[in-house]
């Protein structure tokens, strides 16, 4: 029973290179699951989380003592009984999705009487480093296995209470669907396999890391397994001159403090001069409620400080471009629309941006000419999620252009391949 093996997973003695040769060899078995055994797995894991709650929640508590309260990643690693429940209903949705995989996507008779298709086919092996966030781990492994890939996770350290429970949780359903446990091999946390993974390349098809710039950058310098960047948010929201400001002013605090530890929350607002005056006096309460520390321009510091905030700063250049995951947040005062769109142009991670405005116009030019994964008019950046835009889960959002972007989820995790069927024709 769980209570009684949270062992770490993996079996000791067993080499990096046989843990990535399991993996691979694993994948086939998931591969070659039925489109109802994989929704099945997924359903009886969502069983098995519930039933497991308690014991989930002891382990994450024994991270959470070793983490300082202050630091804001804390939030991230929390699991409470109501983010558990969400993480079972995350594994039906999943289940309930249909299987990207196998889909016939071209199918034409070429000139010599050849039949050829373009399938859609698993990744194969998917490689997913990532920060405090236990949660992943359910995500990860349930798009994966619904996709018919096998997953390698390297989680952090702060989180390997919580994560090697649920990897538990995860082995036991695959015993009873008969599929190897290394179909989801969760990784020491010793740094030195981090960097196995990134040159695993006979085993490894794909690594997508998730978490801070830092991690992105060293992935992106190091690995020699193809990656798909995610994470790193640096968010505005513009408040242009004809805005609703009651409107804007709900969509700013929301941004930033409903969840500020995650990538989606808001990091600069961006105010048009000619309502700065009116608009920034009315963030006073619903910023100042959570102790919001703001970090001002030279035209938006006198006026937040004539309006009485009490955590106010002078911004630094590096306060512009800064992903706080914090209580924080830079303003600056801008001239128009021209300026919001080169400031964004300069510092934005290309992740989540938004304009807040009652001009369709205006509205028009900001979705057109922003470059990011999501754009918004008139509503929170927080809404950038693949469970939000009805795609189950995500592995997290990708911020470049190849393969994916925006929520990486279930419909990203394949490839194509071509199928050529013949008669003995040969070209001449």
């Amino acid at each position: 029973m769980i209570e009684q093996d949270l062992e770490i997973v993996n079996e000791e003695g067993l080499d990096n290179q046989n843990m990535f040769l399991a993996t691979r060899q694993s994948a086939a078995a998931v591969r070659n699951l039925s489109d109802a055994t994989k929704a099945a797995l997924l359903h009886d894991l969502a069983d098995r989380v519930l039933a497991q709650q308690d014991v989930i929640l002891a382990e994450n508590q024994k991270d959470l003592d070793r983490m300082d309260d202050a630091d804001p990643k804390k939030d991230r690693l929390l699991l409470n009984g109501k983010r558990i429940e969400g993480l079972a209903q995350s594994l039906r949705d999943v289940a309930n999705l249909p299987d990207p995989s196998g889909e016939v996507l071209l199918e034409r008779t070429l000139e010599q009487d050849l039949q050829l298709q373009k399938i859609s086919v698993p990744l194969g092996v998917v490689g997913v480093i990532y920060e405090s966030r236990p949660n992943v781990t359910l995500d990860v492994a349930a798009l994966c296995l619904r996709s018919g890939n096998a997953c390698v996770l390297k989680g952090g350290k702060e989180a390997s209470y919580s994560n090697n429970c649920l990897v538990k949780l995860i082995h036991e359903t695959l015993e009873k669907f008969n599929v190897p446990a290394a179909a989801v091999t969760l990784l020491p946390t010793d740094r030195r396999y981090t960097h196995e993974m990134l040159t695993a390349t006979r085993y490894v098809d794909i690594i997508i890391p998730r978490g801070s710039e830092a991690l992105i950058h060293f992935v992106r310098k190091n690995s020699l397994v193809p990656t798909i960047e995610t994470g790193a948010g640096v968010c505005h929201t513009y408040i242009e001159k004809s805005a609703d400001l009651e409107k804007a002013r709900a969509i700013v605090v929301n941004a930033k403090v409903s969840r500020p530890s995650v990538c989606n929350s808001l990091d600069t607002v961006l105010v048009d001069r000619a309502v700065a005056e009116e608009f920034l006096p009315k963030l006073v309460e619903g910023l100042a409620a959570y102790e919001v520390e703001i970090f001002a321009d030279e035209i938006s510091y006198p006026i937040l400080q004539a309006a009485g905030y009490p955590f106010l700063q002078k911004a630094q250049a590096e306060d512009f471009g800064r992903e706080f995951l914090d209580y924080k947040c830079s303003v600056k005062v801008v001239k128009g629309l021209s300026e919001a769109l080169a400031h964004i142009q300069e510092y934005s991670s290309r992740h989540s941006e938004a304009i807040v405005s009652e001009d369709a116009d205006a509205v028009e030019s900001f979705l057109n000419e922003v470059d990011a994964a999501a754009v918004y008019a008139n509503a929170s950046t927080r809404f950038t999620d693949g469970g939000v835009f009805a795609l189950g889960a995500e592995i997290g959002i990708s911020t470049q252009k190849l393969h994916a972007r925006g929520p990486f989820a279930l419909e990203k995790l394949v490839t194509e391949k071509w199928v050529v069927r013949g008669n003995g024709q040969v070209r001449t």
